[in-house]
């Protein structure tokens, strides 16, 4: 019977992925929030854990990996576009959707990467129905411990503690809509409408629905900030096996995308 499969010719080791990732700029003791696509780098012997080791042994014990591990499936159904739900389902879902759980929920769309970092003992991960986060590492638990419901990827979340910090951004094949820190932009930029999301929490023991507020979010803004940022901000490019990198401050993407809504929409 005839193979459809294409034969493996090269295999990324752990070795090679930390030198990569030190020759494209990321240092031992360096804070990361890493945005990854797994199938971006061509074969990787250990796959998504050997990637995470990779990440982990190069900040070292100084240092900190942050991922988002957003459930987008645990949010106001009738905001849903991908795929949309019809609106005589609308409280069905808001009745019988589990109630978030940083060791069992559903993080849609994540990726390998960041759910084997979710899974490792040690991390620490933000309690938000939709837009939870995780870190392994020295500032872990700082990064992580305050994460309000309202407005959650704003000045009470994650995303805040990892600008207070010199933090990094670290994209491997993925562009800049993936980019979570630039919503924080988002924010500062005073250009987005407020919105009524809600999502499933567990509150003393008991699983309920909750409204809390949020902005319209749009990310669909991020590629083309992203190569204007390029021509002000430095960002250093490589490549991880075939992983497009980019590395990049995440203060400095973060006031550019502020700067860059607040003159588009509110100047």
């Amino acid at each position: 019977m005839e193979q459809s499969q294409t034969k493996i010719t090269e295999a990324l080791t752990k070795k090679d992925l930390i030198k990569q990732l030190k020759d494209l700029g990321v240092r031992e003791g360096m804070v990361l929030e890493v945005h990854c696509a797994m199938h971006s780098f061509g074969y990787v012997i250990g796959g998504s854990q050997t990637v995470v080791d990779a990440l982990l042994e190069t900040v070292g014990y100084g240092g900190t990996v942050v991922m988002t591990i957003q459930a987008g499936d645990n949010t106001e159904p009738s905001f849903w576009i991908d795929p949309p739900i019809n609106r005589n389902l609308w409280q069905t879902v808001r009745d019988n959707m589990p109630a978030f759980k940083p060791d069992e929920s559903q993080f849609r769309m994540m990726g390998a990467v960041a759910e084997n970092l979710n899974r490792r003992p040690g991390a620490y991960r933000s309690y938000h129905p939709c837009c939870s986060f995780v870190a392994y590492g020295k500032y872990a638990k700082l990064i992580t411990h305050q994460h309000e419901l309202n407005f959650g990827l704003g000045e009470k979340s994650p995303l805040a503690a990892l600008y207070q910090l010199p933090s990094y951004v670290l994209l491997l094949g993925v562009g800049y809509d993936n980019c979570t820190a630039m919503h924080l932009g988002e924010y500062r930029s005073n250009a987005r409408p407020v919105e009524l999301q809600g999502g499933a929490i567990e509150e003393n023991g008991y699983r309920k629905w909750v409204s809390y507020l949020e902005l319209r979010l749009n990310s669909d803004e991020f590629t083309e900030i992203g190569k204007r940022m390029e021509d002000f901000v430095e960002v250093r490019k490589g490549k991880i096996g075939h992983s497009d990198a980019r590395l990049f401050s995440l203060i400095e993407a973060v006031d550019f995308t502020a700067e860059y809504l607040k003159q588009k929409y509110v100047d």
